[in-house]
């Protein structure tokens, strides 16, 4: 399947690595709806820079973690564009804080965000995928969700979540043409990173054998190769992104 007449949505690519894949997925000529919790400026310019590469694409914004919002967002999608071809759960929070100081609501809005959301908006689009007999479905996960990290107990809980969740449904719905995988990225520069302290962060890069990080475009390129006919034999994997991070 070419890139023409296919439809991506990309939760949350206002910004960083979700604007990163959108304007990449533009770029090749697919039609991209971005999305956000609300139109903001950070918003509008994603959308704007994308129509720029692809005229078609569009943007719809709710809230991942309520689901009468993302059922409403996802008909409204469906309805437009009559289906999503290739889904990118990339809406996701990091709200850093050692596990003894750590509020249930610090655990729950992360969970809410970064599982529930990817949830929510995986079976309100899955049925179109399922009746064309053809899709990809892709969840950010993280080095996090792998290895863990200080003071990240909520969030590397959430995207190790993730990862059990693409191997799970990749085995479900393989047989309707739907491979499911998961992009497990290192340090990225992108705004998550801003208020980690530099001396942590030059600590972390000494570990990193690349020595530096990772442009959200490198990224943006695993998701496109995922999301395209050359990878359908890719399915169930949680891919590392990292610099050779471990």
């Amino acid at each position: 399947m070419k890139s023409k007449g296919k439809i991506v949505f990309v939760t949350g690519s206002s910004r960083g690595i979700g604007r990163a894949i959108a304007l990449e997925f533009a770029r090749l000529g697919y039609t991209v709806i971005i999305h956000a919790s609300h139109a903001s400026r950070e918003a509008v310019e994603s959308l704007t820079r994308v129509k720029r590469l692809s005229s078609k694409s569009d943007a719809v914004y709710f809230d991942v973690t309520d689901p009468q919002a993302v059922s409403k967002g996802c008909a409204e999608i469906l309805k437009r564009f009559g289906h999503v071809d290739i889904l990118v759960n990339n809406a996701g929070i990091v709200r850093n804080v050692l596990f003894a100081k750590m509020t249930t609501e610090d655990w729950d809005i992360v969970m809410k965000t970064n599982v529930y959301g990817a949830f929510y908006v995986t079976k309100q689009v899955l049925p179109s995928m399922i009746a064309a007999g053809w899709g990809r479905i892709l969840f950010l996960s993280s080095i996090s969700g792998v290895r863990g990290d200080f003071g990240q107990t909520n969030y590397s809980a959430s995207k190790a979540a993730l990862i059990g969740l693409t191997k799970s449904l990749a085995k479900e719905v393989a047989r309707f043409g739907i491979t499911v995988n998961a992009i497990a990225p290192g340090l990225v520069e992108t705004d998550i990173l801003k208020d980690v302290p530099a001396s942590y962060m030059e600590a972390m890069i000494k570990q990193i054998p690349l020595g530096r990080k990772a442009r959200p475009e490198e990224i943006a390129s695993l998701a496109v190769y995922l999301a395209s006919q050359d990878a359908g034999y890719i399915t169930g994997a949680a891919i590392p992104v990292n610099g050779g991070w471990m």
